[in-house]
């Protein structure tokens, strides 16, 4: 497994029914949920992206996928404009995945705009929000060219299971933007994933995210990639922008503040799953890290938790 996979992996759409809205132009969706990322695919027609940390109003045409950083709320219009007037903008808070089809009343300037909303939870997808701008856009490649095709027929199917089918495509989507987002020479991608593709680091990282509980040692990691100790630290540093053991514990931290979070295990025994001979020095790193000691991350999220 890669680092790209593990920060996917707890990124879902939310399923929820699809609702249709009429609106006259020039119509403004204002989304407030306060969602960490929101996926708008137009179907049908097309609509600008207006975002408090974007520069400008981005298009967004049929053929591209945007995905918006939360939890500012945003606005998707049919004009390019970066302010509207309170009485213009109608408010969206679905805080799930559901379809907008806002038409005008001659219905020429139609928009059907299918739209996934992710609760991002956890310390680990936080990771790759990090690395995303608070707006991008991007074509469909070859790979999920298809994908609309089939996402769009969904949308008139009937047919039993098409929630779970249309948020399992969301899912796939999302992928497929992201990825084809840090293959973009001005993405400015995270250095691990540029790093992937290297014939000395990416077997590394991969080990590291397969077994992030071994005990690795440069000497061992360096084996992975078939080279010595120095040329994996020096490459490895260029690359991904720091040292191997510096990564690997930052990575350990991020897992466990998950851990911590979601499970009853004790602190002793997350650190073990995690490499830690004793929980003396896995509480020291993870303060290091955290800025707290792993009960008092335990006791703030749970308490934030209830709040939720």
């Amino acid at each position: 497994m890669d680092p790209f996979d593990n920060l996917l992996r707890g990124v879902h759409a939310d399923g929820a029914a699809f609702g249709r809205s009429v609106l006259t132009p020039p119509w403004a969706l204002r989304f407030t949920d306060g969602a960490p990322l929101t996926l708008c695919v137009p179907m049908r027609g097309e609509g600008w992206i207006s975002h408090p940390e974007s520069d400008k109003p981005r298009l967004v045409r049929v053929g591209e996928t945007a995905t918006v950083r939360g939890p500012a709320p945003f606005v998707f219009s049919a004009e390019p404009r970066s302010s509207f007037e309170p009485g213009e903008l109608r408010d969206v808070r679905r805080g799930r995945t559901g379809v907008l089809d806002p038409v005008g009343a001659d219905h020429t300037d139609s928009l059907v705009l299918l739209v996934g909303v992710y609760h991002v939870r956890g310390r680990v997808p936080q990771r790759l929000l990090g690395a995303l701008p608070p707006v991008l856009v991007v074509p469909e490649d070859q790979d999920c060219a298809a994908l609309r095709d089939y996402l769009d027929a969904q949308l008139d199917a009937g047919r039993p299971g098409r929630q779970v089918v249309l948020d399992r495509l969301l899912d796939w989507l999302l992928v497929c933007t992201v990825r084809d987002w840090f293959d973009q020479p001005e993405a400015e991608a995270p250095g691990w994933y540029r790093a992937l593709s290297d014939d000395t680091v990416g077997p590394v990282l991969r080990a590291m995210h397969d077994a992030p509980g071994r005990p690795w040692t440069l000497a061992s990691l360096a084996a992975q990639a078939g080279v010595s100790r120095s040329t994996l630290a020096k490459r490895f540093t260029t690359l991904v922008g720091e040292p191997p053991l510096t990564y690997l514990t930052d990575w350990r931290m991020t897992l466990a503040a998950d851990l911590l979070a979601e499970s009853t295990a004790t602190v002793a025994a997350v650190a073990r799953h995690l490499g830690y001979a004793d929980a003396f020095g896995f509480s020291a790193a993870f303060k290091r890290v955290h800025g707290m000691s792993p009960s008092g991350h335990r006791r703030l999220t749970r308490v934030d938790a209830t709040a939720a």
